[in-house]
């Protein structure tokens, strides 16, 4: 999230009345890599909410919370049979919050990166699920994936899956508390219009979590 803690506090009270924030957040980002920390927004049954979760889930009964690097993405298609993604499809939604990500061309053997966005957008939310996992010394760790469907046709040039993004009417519908049918929430998971959407070419430096600077995000191509 390339914004500042200014531009996204505004954001998120306009479209989901949240004033407060649990935790600490730290902006603009430009360079996030699984297991290290992410904005994600849930519904309590009372309110949204806004925090910080780690990206890769950690399902309750795991014995290894280093499962959660394995767990970084849950197919759309499938996420409704696996054992470790199911429950929280049906009971633990969240929005992953962005306004951009990083692909890199699997059909090129430059091994090229590219910068995804929305157009004219400042905040991109992907659907996701969360998760609580209380570590043998009682700690409590909130971890999440995000969920991935097929590419839409901008995206096919350089990868065949893409993170499902959900416009502002779907953002709430996935979060709503009451929706009790897979096959309802799974209508959601398809791909966002490419007409809206935008690729460039940045830096191989985006390899390297590491480099979190705005050259990072610049153009190349």
């Amino acid at each position: 999230m390339t914004v500042s803690l200014e531009t996204l506090l505004k954001i998120v009270a306009e479209r989901f009345d949240i004033f407060d924030v649990d935790g600490d957040i730290d902006l603009p980002r430009y360079n996030i890599a699984p297991s290290q920390q992410v904005l994600a927004i849930i519904h309590d049954g009372d309110k949204y909410r806004l925090g910080t979760m780690k990206w890769g889930l950690v399902p309750p009964f795991a014995t290894d919370e280093k499962i959660g690097s394995k767990m970084i993405n849950a197919k759309a298609e499938t996420i409704d049979e696996k054992p470790s993604f199911k429950n929280a499809f049906m009971s633990k939604r969240c929005l992953i919050l962005a306004d951009g990500f990083y692909e890199w061309d699997k059909y090129s053997n430059e091994k090229t990166p590219y910068r995804i966005t929305v157009k004219g957008e400042h905040l991109m939310a992907f659907a996701g699920i969360w998760s609580r996992y209380v570590k043998p010394d009682g700690e409590k760790l909130f971890t999440c994936s995000i969920i991935t469907t097929a590419a839409n046709g901008m995206m096919k040039s350089i990868h065949d899956r893409m993170p499902v993004i959900l416009d502002e009417i779907t953002q709430k519908a996935w979060l709503q508390k009451d929706v009790a049918s897979a096959h309802e929430l799974k209508k959601l998971l398809i791909p966002f219009d490419e007409n809206l959407m935008e690729k460039y070419v940045v830096s191989k430096e985006v390899n390297r979590p590491a480099n979190d600077h705005p050259d990072i995000i610049k153009h190349l191509i």
